[in-house]
């Protein structure tokens, strides 16, 4: 940890709330004038697109399982590596998964390269001035036998809806947005529940505040469920490691239909994620900053 150059991690599944944990950085980041290094949790995968498919049949034939939750894929020694270099010296290496064509494009054009879309960009080191590193990943918070990312993280976030709806998400997406078959999406989460359970899921006993997504409707059977849950068919549970400090009188005051169900715990309802984000986690990071510039 580091008050110097510190490190923030957002830790999640796929299908958490990306685009709204983003949306709300992004707004603290600009109201606190905050240059952030952002290093995104899928550079830190070992094998590409092409390379993972080969490598997850090659476990097949082992009779093991592989999946981009877990150790066999994902560099965590460098992961930890990088938020422990950031943190004594402001600088780090990163590099780029390229998820389309158009991110393709974007860096073949500032690299003079030609790769494609499922490939990495080669490692870059990065000694540029900012504030902080703001990692966004599945692993931010991870933990082994040999590596501890989490102790050196000075912002541990969790966002993670609860089981059965990060399955319904997954299901939608993967057919409706790649095609993918029924019996291939269960496979794929059979194929990846050890890793879930033991990368994932106790991450989220070591983040400092949660966002969990609660729906009210129904999801007891993921696999036949018609639609997602909407934000207002949920609530977003958010829980503080440290209650101390927290303003929950304000909290309450300010989100409509707030209320506490633990002396740790706010539940607020599903379409105020961003906002309660942003009145939750603005002053935390507002105070990271401001140690900072006493360090």
């Amino acid at each position: 940890m580091s008050a110097k150059h510190p490190v923030i991690a957002v830790t999640g599944s796929s299908g958490a709330g990306t685009t709204t944990v983003k949306r709300a950085f992004e707004h603290i980041f600009f109201r606190e004038r905050i240059n952030p290094l952002i290093v995104e949790g899928d550079s830190y995968h070992k094998f590409d697109r092409a390379e993972m498919k080969v490598q997850v049949e090659e476990f097949k034939k082992k009779g093991k399982n592989l999946s981009h939750f877990g150790p066999e894929s994902n560099h965590f020694d460098l992961l930890a590596e990088t938020f422990e270099t950031y943190g004594k010296t402001g600088g780090c290496k990163r590099r780029y998964y390229l998820h389309s064509e158009e991110e393709a494009d974007e860096h073949n054009a500032r690299l003079s390269t030609s790769l494609n879309p499922g490939q990495f960009t080669p490692w870059e080191d990065i000694n540029e001035d900012t504030d902080l590193l703001f990692y966004e990943g599945l692993h931010g918070g991870v933990k082994t036998n040999n590596i501890d990312v989490a102790k050196h993280v000075d912002l541990l976030v969790g966002v993670v809806p609860i089981v059965n709806l990060e399955w319904i998400q997954k299901i939608h997406r993967d057919n409706a947005e790649r095609g993918y078959s029924a019996e291939a999406i269960v496979d794929t989460i059979l194929r990846r529940m050890e890793d879930y359970v033991t990368c994932i899921t106790p991450q989220f006993s070591r983040t400092d505040i949660n966002f969990q997504r609660v729906p009210t409707v129904d999801t007891s059977n993921p696999f036949i469920a018609r639609d997602i849950p909407t934000p207002d068919e949920s609530f977003i549970v958010i829980r503080f490691r440290n209650p101390k400090g927290v303003d929950f009188p304000y909290l309450q005051s300010m989100i409509k239909d707030s209320f506490m169900s633990r002396p740790n715990t706010l539940v607020v309802p599903g379409g105020k994620m961003g906002f309660a984000m942003e009145l939750v986690l603005n002053p935390v990071i507002r105070e990271l900053i401001e140690k900072k510039k006493k360090a």
